[in-house]
């Protein structure tokens, strides 16, 4: 196995370093960027250690937070200038595991430039061993980090935000990247706080999935803390730090051992009296409501339900997906894209809705990702397009409203592009949160502001058709009945006060 070395280390001109790239992490920061974004590393925070000999770290005096992140670092083996996606994993000659320490009292300080935090000698420790770029597939990664010997992130580069050969392509747009610089692709989940005397330890290694060589590895890269004893001089940036620093360095309060916060209290768009409302009454009563108001434009037209004996009452979220460009499909196609982000945020109760244009010559949604909606609580998908591995989807309890069964993939039709915007399905405007109501009738969209009071007169309209029913089967002619005359609304009203006092 080749080693890290000092010559590799001084090849270095730059070390370039990926904010957030693993779904894990943009989910627990609470934030999942649309590009990739970077900063800088200097050459000399590069150290090497292994198992056997691991590099030491100092935690700079005065300083509490000292931050670890596992990461998988890519060594550049020729130069790359302008290269596109499908040609940038050529300039990748190695892979190696990396540690991007920095600490969290000096990040007031940068404006987000990072130097000082994450700067220091020792900072960027990478190694030991190294795997040949052209033996793996970049997709089938598995980055592990222990402290103290338990096992704290262990994750694969199977879904990143941000695929390597993306990376490098991105980069180079700006920049030539030259033999010897070093990428840091992004931490996942489980980052956290080191403290003098504990030992960190990283390693990259192959997965059997997809791998042309199984069973590859780093070796594990060490690296033990030390405490620092010279103290900042009096000029310049001093060491400070805050509950909200602790929080982002152990990765959540509860971590850091801060009390939680009281959570604010949502705005009740849709309360449990409300929607137990919108479930009594069908979407032909509200629709008649609607009109009464209006709005004829309201109701998503010509799907048809996996479940028509269920009705659906729920808040939307949104998904929109483009036609297929080839070229924008290797940008937004792949990784985490904004499909699997919409089916990974979809909450219980929510219902997921999903602009196609109409076109139904490729799935929108297939077994494994309504799954994962069900399994998330969602309570419903509406696609105006195709679904994939049909009776699968069609035996799930949750019900998905689709245009046509279609076993073809994404690629061919589609491209998912944003998420939670106001989007085009079946006919009709849909924003997120407007409120859907859906049995086997229809799909109607309702404007949270009138939905308490389309509600109460659903409920008393559905009551004097269920007066106006009754006497139709008692043999009474619908002339002057259906709607309403005055005659008959006096009758009706007797019926209601007899009702009220059974």
């Amino acid at each position: 196995m080749e080693l890290v070395t000092d010559r590799i280390l001084a090849a270095a001109r730059k070390v370039i370093a990926v904010h957030i790239n693993y779904p894990s992490r943009a989910a627990q920061r609470g934030r999942t960027p649309e590009q990739p974004s970077y900063f800088l590393k200097p050459s000399s925070s590069l150290a090497v250690g292994s198992a056997q000999a691991p590099s030491v770290v100092e935690r700079p005096a005065g300083c509490e937070l000292l931050g670890y992140e596992g990461e998988i670092a890519l060594i550049i083996g020729k130069p790359a200038r302008r290269v596109g996606i499908e040609d940038a994993w050529s300039h990748v000659e190695w892979v190696t595991a990396s540690n991007d320490l920095g600490v969290y009292d000096l990040r007031y300080a940068d404006k987000g430039s990072n130097l000082r935090s994450k700067g220091g000698d020792g900072f960027t420790p990478v190694g030991p061993g190294l795997i040949a770029a052209d033996t793996v597939d970049p997709a089938s990664l598995r980055i592990r980090t222990w402290h103290n010997g338990e096992l704290v992130q262990d994750d694969t580069t199977e879904d990143l935000l941000f695929p390597f050969a993306r990376l490098v392509a991105d980069l180079s747009q700006l920049l030539t990247l030259e033999e010897g610089d070093i990428i840091l692709t992004g931490t996942p989940a489980g980052a956290s706080v080191a403290r003098p005397g504990d030992v960190v330890e990283v390693e990259v290694s192959t997965t059997t999935a997809g791998a042309a060589a199984s069973g590859l590895t780093t070796g594990r890269l060490a690296t033990r803390i030390e405490e620092g004893t010279t103290p900042f001089a009096d000029f310049g940036a001093r060491p400070k730090t805050d509950d909200l620093q602790r929080e982002e360095a152990y990765g959540s309060r509860e971590a850091a051992g801060l009390a939680a916060l009281a959570p604010e209290a949502p705005a009740p768009v849709l309360s449990p009296e409300l929607k137990a409302k919108l479930e009594s009454v069908c979407t032909a009563t509200l629709s008649s409501q609607l009109r009464k108001r209006g709005l004829n434009n309201v109701s998503i037209d010509g799907l048809t339900s996996t479940r028509p004996d269920k009705r659906i009452v729920g808040l939307a979220r949104t998904l929109r997906y483009v036609p297929n460009r080839e070229d924008l499909f290797k940008t937004h196609g792949g990784g985490f894209n904004a499909q699997k982000k919409a089916i990974d945020s979809v909450n219980e109760g929510e219902i997921l809705v999903m602009e196609a244009r109409g076109e139904k010559g490729t799935g929108t949604i297939g077994d494994i990702l309504a799954l994962r909606a069900q399994v998330r609580g969602a309570a419903a998908i509406i696609t105006d397009g195709g679904v994939r591995d049909f009776s699968a989807v069609a035996a799930m309890d949750m019900p998905t409203y689709y245009a046509n069964p279609h076993p073809a993939v994404l690629g061919r039709r589609h491209i998912p592009w944003d998420t939670d915007i106001t989007i085009a399905c079946g006919g009709t405007t849909v924003q997120p949160g407007d409120i859907i109501v859906a049995d086997a009738d229809g799909i109607l969209v309702i404007p949270p502001a009138l939905a308490d009071e389309l509600a109460d007169d659903s409920i008393a309209q559905e009551r004097e058709e269920t007066f106006i029913a009754e006497m139709v089967q008692q043999g009474h002619s619908v002339d002057g009945l259906y709607p309403l005359n005055a005659a008959w609304r006096t009758r009706y009203e007797e019926w209601e006060a007899g009702k009220a006092n059974d």
